[in-house]
């Protein structure tokens, strides 16, 4: 079955309701009823995030494998 508009995961407005959650937990006025609340939907936002960046992670390894028959390096960052 295919996704529709409405399926789709949007990964950056993902990460907007992330950041909202974790500004609201460190402002502290939040009940411990709420702060458990956005902080299962922050586990649930993270997780979906992070099957949103392997998967296209794999996208990329495939089309580059696809595009040279190369395998990849591994990248390594500045560290910054």
């Amino acid at each position: 079955m295919a996704k529709t508009n409405s399926d789709r995961f949007d990964f950056e407005r993902s990460l907007e309701e992330l950041e909202q959650l974790v500004e609201r937990m460190e402002h502290g006025d939040l009940t411990l009823e709420d702060s458990l609340k956005d902080f299962e939907r922050g586990i649930e936002l993270t997780r979906a995030c992070q099957k949103a960046l392997q998967e296209a992670e794999q996208k990329v390894q495939q089309l580059v494998e696809k595009s040279d028959g190369e395998p990849l390096e591994p990248f390594e960052g500045s560290g910054e």
